[in-house]
């Protein structure tokens, strides 16, 4: 009988002893975590009631061994561990910015701390802005002359009458820092094949190194403006024909520019650690999109992550969670953003409507679920029009000012986004979160500190009597009727 190599056993002694220590590592942590001595502040907004992010109990723990069928409880286990979370937040549009500065100073700084102050507002740490216009600016806009290839002329003058001092406000509520990435939504109309900026068309092919080379502008400019730039997504909804400012990029046109163009330079550039986003669209053709280009290793070594927004209900497909989970699994070594999403079809009367809420609830609690790792809502501040915006695209924001008089109007999809952004903090790890009931939704991590946050929420018309189950351990409490809570444990 042969014998093996004295190395080659020694590596599978090696191997068997990590193997075993993992184990036991995974058993030590199984028993790390124990709801024993641990209190519950729960913090609910509900619908028919005042309550907004408020705390109204602290539960407390009791034995529980083996809940029974007829209980509801939400099960949550910190022992298994998934995705960390990198950060919420909101886009730092022109309109956004334009209608911050119509507003007296005292709401001014009223917005900036609900928005980004971590112990007194919500503590957004994320933040999406474009490259020069998108239809939530007054006007199209952009930063060079016509036919200037060697981008001699840029130019983001128009960003620094609003959006720029915008944007750096922000940072300093914020602590000084926010992940911001930047979008295009259309190069300029020349390098297209419709001669506009508008209605949809192509980026030629001899513009693609010049259209390249814009975007490293871009990041240069914007840096030595003192807004540093985290990442970057190849184009804004590259399957929309728009009315206004867009480009369409198949899948394999998007990857050939990432591979051939867009990528190299931004190595070249020094950049590489810029976090690159693909696709930033619709979940209806997350797959298709992600697999064309991911697959493609000389492609996907440039890309950080796949983009993606919440509009396919507008071509009934529903919302297509399963497509994200899919991605997920599939590319595991990528991460997932969600990078826009809004209620569309402003009306001024319908800003108290709950279902606003509910929707941002639904997505993220799935979307977390499923392995997002940040999440991004559109426009973070809309006037009472809900703009501007120039072709009359007029959206729902979480806050909107009614510049008649100066005020703010909070709108409860502000509070529900709060129940994340506020208690589930960048570094934290998404940990199994399960109810019995389908009624109810649930998502849960650990933050650093070791807190768990668990958000249950209740689209329903009743109210429904539950418990939250640790490890033999369980706090009985209520879900109100059309609510989302955030159950804080330490």
């Amino acid at each position: 009988m042969k014998r093996r190599p004295i190395k080659l056993s020694i590596v599978f002694v090696l191997m068997a002893l990590l193997s075993f220590e993992h184990a036991g590592a995974q058993k030590k942590a199984a028993k790390t975590y124990s709801a024993a001595n641990k209190s519950v502040k729960v913090y609910v907004t509900a619908k028919g009631t005042d309550d907004r992010m408020k705390q109204i109990e602290t539960l407390t723990f009791k034995d529980s061994p083996q809940p029974v069928e007829t209980e509801v409880a939400v099960f949550v286990d910190p022992s298994k561990t998934f995705q960390t979370m990198l950060g919420i937040g909101g886009a730092l549009t022109d309109a956004a910015a334009e209608t911050f500065y119509k507003l007296p100073k005292d709401k001014q700084q009223e917005l900036l701390t609900a928005y980004f102050d971590k112990d007194k507002g919500i503590g957004y740490t994320m933040g999406r802005t474009s490259i020069q216009s998108s239809d939530f600016s007054s006007e199209s806009f952009g930063y060079i002359k016509d036919g200037d290839v060697s981008l001699k002329s840029f130019d983001v003058s128009h960003d620094k009458k609003y959006r720029i001092p915008f944007i750096k406000e922000i940072m300093a509520a914020a602590g000084g820092h926010i992940n911001l990435f930047a979008t295009p939504w259309s190069p300029p109309g020349w390098m297209k094949s419709n001669n506009n900026v508008l209605h949809g068309g192509k980026l030629l092919a001899k513009y693609d190194q010049p259209w390249a080379n814009f975007y490293i502008k871009f990041i240069q400019t914007y840096e030595k403006l003192g807004v540093p730039i985290w990442g970057l997504s190849v184009q804004n909804e590259p399957m929309a024909t728009q009315s206004w400012e867009s480009c369409i990029y198949t899948a394999e046109d998007e990857r050939d520019f990432i591979k051939n163009f867009l990528g190299p330079t931004l190595t070249k550039a020094g950049m590489a650690s810029k976090k690159l986003i693909i696709w930033d669209h619709n979940r209806d053709l997350l797959y298709q999109r992600a697999s064309t280009v991911l697959e493609d290793p000389a492609a996907a070594k440039y890309v950080w992550g796949v983009g993606f927004h919440w509009y396919e209900t507008w071509t009934g497909a529903g919302m297509n969670f399963e497509n994200t989970r899919l991605v997920n699994n599939s590319f595991p070594d990528k991460k997932l953003i969600f990078t826009e999403g809004c209620v569309e079809k402003f009306d001024f009367d319908k800003l108290s409507d709950w279902s606003l809420g509910e929707r941002y609830g639904l997505s993220m609690i799935n979307d977390f679920n499923a392995g997002t790792v940040a999440w991004t809502d559109w426009n973070i501040l809309l006037d009472e029009k809900g703009g501007p915006n120039h072709v009359g695209n007029f959206c729902f924001a979480p806050i909107h000012a009614d510049t008649r008089n100066g005020s703010l109007i909070y709108t409860n999809s502000y509070y529900y986004m709060g129940h994340f952004s506020k208690f589930i903090h960048p570094g934290a790890k998404r940990i199994v979160s399960a109810a019995s009931r389908d009624k109810l939704l649930t998502t849960a991590y650990i933050n650093p500190g070791g807190k768990l946050a668990v958000v249950v929420m209740n689209k329903t018309d009743e109210n429904i009597d539950y418990s939250l189950w640790i490890k033999g351990k369980a706090a009985k409490t209520t879900a109100l009727a059309h609510s989302i809570a955030t159950l804080v444990v330490e």
